[in-house]
Formats: structure tokens, C-alpha cells, sequence
């Protein structure tokens, strides 16, 4: 198996005679000339723009400062396959709206533009001296060695010559000896270049490439999927909730008036009026449990008059007496949080009336700082505990997705709270907020 990087190449027995000393050399040489161009790039970009700025004219050039790791770390991604065969990609992410002044809102607040500024501020006042120093300390040095017998045929007569200008060799004796040196050197050396090619490697790839396009995107895109999430939810349920009312529901009501009609018509006292009278009884109740159904889904107050006046109705239908209490009162909420606050709401005073043996109930709400907040309490007889069926945890993964929270207190012997948080500010038309 071929490496695919340098460091996988230094573990390798034929290292020194494959390319890839040459590669890391060549790395650290373009390295050192982006560096040296670099500096001079920002030195005088950052001059002129401080110079022009009291004229205006050099805000732009401040700014495309700002803006020089972009390239910078564009041309290193590049350069990187000269030591790693990895793909690296960048992280930035693709600006809201097209134009000018979006990707430059975006890219001036994005955390990637600043750490590759940072790198390119490392690259051209740091490292590239270092490259330099060591590409000449590592490879030139060596190879001038190595050239002493040269060096001795050609400027020194084949009497002596100096070496590096620091070391006189006299006679062929000592410069093959010098020679032979020079190739030991020049073996470390290789090695030396792949050590410090690698390491710069990381570095790069840590500072504008990290791995798998770093946690920031991720975070972002699965952000939005769990947003489109939602907004498909939604709109699944209002089809569903349409579809029932317009259709389902109809059919059933045009089929009770019809059984109700063959009633009168049929013959009183007969079998035939005894089984009218029970498919109209059945029609009657599959209605109710449709129009139930409906309610539970969606319930029309919830969309004419927002979440207080649900719970309100919510708590109207409980068996037991439930207390309703919103302070301040809540604004109009993003559908989405209203549908969820409503649903933890029903499915809270619904399990309290099965399983807590409670005489009465409360639910208090209010929406202080961007921040919905509900409690919903019971003088049960308490020990609920979310890890002994699916129901609290259903709950939870709701208000989760909405990025909120559920929490339960429930000490045996009662009392029970229920609380949810969710973030969201209000909206005048009660559409999802992402």
C-alpha cells in the first residue's frame, strides 16, 4: 500500500531513494516563498490602508486585509498535496443571499476567516524564515559538502578549498572523506525535511482544514436539517389535519344524516329500524372520535388564538380540575414552539388524570427573555421517572428539537413538576422561527 502522507513515508524502509524528500523539500521551498510573499503583500496593504484610511479610501484595503488568509489558505490547501494525499477542505459556508455584501457579512463573521488570518499572520512573520533556515541547514549545507571533491578539482587546483567558507580541505583524502560526510548529512537531512514537513502539514491542516471540514459546519448543516425537519412536520400534520376535516369528517357527517333519514323511513319496531338505529349510534361515535382526533392534532383554537387560550381549553377538558396561569400573557409564538409547548401541555395533563391519582392540577406559562417557560404540576401521589417508559422521553425529544428543555421532579409521595423551556422570540404571524 502506497503512503498517502509523509509521515506514513518516514516509516517506510526505502524512504531516502522515493520522492517523497524531494516532496517534503519542495513543500518547505514554496512554503518559504509564500511566506516571504506574503509578508510583503500585508506590509504594504496594511501601510496603505492605514495611511489612506483618513481619506476613506483606505478602509477598503483594511478590509481586504482582513481578508487575506482567504487566499492564503486557499493556495495552502493546495499545497498540501505535496505532502498528504487527504482531502482538505475548507470550512466556510455558503452566504445567505447572493451579492457582495452577503458573502462579506459572512465571511467577516465567520470564525474561519479569522483563524486563517491568524495563520497567514503565522505564516509570514514565523514560519517561512524557519523553512528557509532549514531547507538551507538540511539539504544546501549537505549538498555543498558532498560537492567537495568538485569544489577541490574546480577553485582549489587539487591542493585544498574551503568548504561553506568555514572549513579548509587539503588533499583528495579529505574531501572524498568530506563527500562521504556530506551524503550521511544529506540522509539526515532527508529525514529532517519529511519531520519538519509533516509537522507544518499538521499545522496547516488544523488551522484552515480541519478534519472532515471541522465541527462548525456539521453543527450548521445539522442545525438546518433538524429546522427542515420541522417545517416538514408541520406541514405534514396541517395536510393530514385539512385532509381529515374536509374529507373524512364530511363523508362521516353526510353518512350520519343518511342513517338518521333511512331511520324515519324504515318500519318502527323492526329489526330492520334496530339496526339503523345502531349504525347510526356507530356513525355518530366514530364522529366524535374523528372530531376528537382532529382536536388532539391541531386544535383550531391553538391557530385562531395562540397557546394560552389552547391550554385554557386543553384544561377544560381534563377530568380533573386543572389551574391555568400565564404571566405575563404569552405573545404569539412560531407555530412549531406553540405546537410542541401545546402538545407537552395535553400529553402532561393527560398522564396526570391516568396515573398520578391527583384531585387537582396546575399549569403556569410565561415568556420572559426569548425564553417560553411552562410548569405543569399535580398533588399526586408522584414517583414518575421518564427511564421506565417511552411517554417522558417522547416529550423530551419534542422540546429538544426546538433546542429546548424538559425536566421532571417527581419524589415519591408527590408533588410532580413538569418543566419545559424553549427558546424563541415572538412573531406577529406565528410562522416557524429557525
Amino acid at each position: 500500500m502506497r503512503p498517502r502522507n509523509v509521515w506514513q513515508a518516514l516509516t517506510r524502509p526505502g524512504y531516502l531513494l522515493s520522492p517523497w524528500p524531494w516532496r517534503a523539500a519542495a513543500y518547505l521551498l514554496t512554503g518559504a516563498v509564500t511566506g516571504a510573499v506574503t509578508l510583503a503583500v500585508l506590509t504594504a496593504s496594511a501601510v496603505a490602508g492605514g495611511v489612506l484610511a483618513l481619506a476613506v479610501v483606505g478602509l477598503p484595503l483594511l478590509v481586504l486585509t482582513a481578508l487575506a488568509g482567504l487566499p492564503v489558505a486557499a493556495l495552502e490547501r493546495r499545497r498540501l498535496r505535496l505532502v498528504d494525499a487527504d482531502a482538505a477542505p475548507g470550512t466556510h459556508t455558503e452566504p445567505p443571499a447572493p451579492g457582495l455584501r452577503s458573502w462579506l457579512t459572512t465571511r467577516l463573521r465567520e470564525r474561519a476567516t479569522w483563524r486563517e488570518l491568524g495563520h497567514t499572520l503565522l505564516t509570514a512573520c514565523l514560519l517561512w524564515p524557519a523553512e528557509a533556515l532549514l531547507l538551507a541547514a538540511a539539504l544546501l549545507c549537505p549538498l555543498a559538502v558532498v560537492a567537495t571533491p568538485l569544489l577541490l578539482a574546480t577553485a582549489g587546483d587539487g591542493r585544498e578549498t574551503k568548504v561553506l567558507k568555514v572549513w579548509t580541505v587539503t588533499g583528495w583524502p579529505a574531501a572524498l572523506a568530506a563527500a562521504a560526510l556530506g551524503a550521511l548529512l544529506l540522509a539526515a537531512g532527508g529525514y529532517v525535511l519529511g519531520v519538519a514537513a509533516g509537522a507544518r502539514a499538521a499545522l496547516t491542516r488544523l488551522l484552515v482544514a480541519p478534519p472532515d471540514g471541522g465541527p462548525g459546519p456539521r453543527v450548521v448543516e445539522l442545525t438546518r436539517s433538524r429546522a427542515r425537519l420541522v417545517h416538514a412536520f408541520e406541514a405534514e400534520r396541517r395536510r393530514i389535519e385539512r385532509d381529515l376535516h374536509d374529507g373524512a369528517q364530511q363523508r362521516l357527517v353526510a353518512l350520519t344524516l343518511t342513517l338518521g333519514l333511512a331511520r324515519l323511513d324504515a318500519p318502527p319496531g323492526g329489526p330492520l329500524a334496530e339496526q339503523l338505529a345502531r349504525a347510526h349510534e356507530q356513525a355518530g361515535a366514530a364522529l366524535a372520535e374523528l372530531r376528537e382526533l382532529i382536536h388532539g392534532i391541531h386544535p383550531k383554537v391553538l391557530a385562531d388564538h395562540g397557546l394560552e387560550a389552547a391550554v385554557a381549553d386543553a384544561a377544560d377538558r381534563s377530568p380533573i380540575p386543572v389551574d391555568v396561569a400565564f404571566a405575563p400573557p404569552v405573545p404569539r409564538l412560531p407555530q412549531a414552539v406553540e405546537a410542541a409547548a401545546y402538545f407537552v401541555v395535553r400529553e402532561a395533563l393527560a398522564n396526570v388524570a391516568r396515573h398520578s391519582g391527583a384531585d387537582r392540577a396546575g399549569v403556569r406559562g410565561e415568556h420572559r427573555d426569548g425564553r417560553l417557560a411552562l410548569e405543569v404540576t399535580d398533588d399526586g401521589r408522584g414517583g414518575a421517572d421518564g427511564a421506565r417508559g417511552t411517554g417522558l422521553t417522547g416529550l423530551a425529544d419534542r422540546v429538544s428539537v426546538l433546542d429546548g428543555r424538559l425536566t421532571l421532579t417527581s419524589p415519591p409521595g408527590g408533588p410532580t413538576l413538569l418543566r419545559v423551556e424553549i427558546p424563541c422570540e415572538p412573531t406577529a404571524t406565528a410562522e416557524p422561527c429557525v
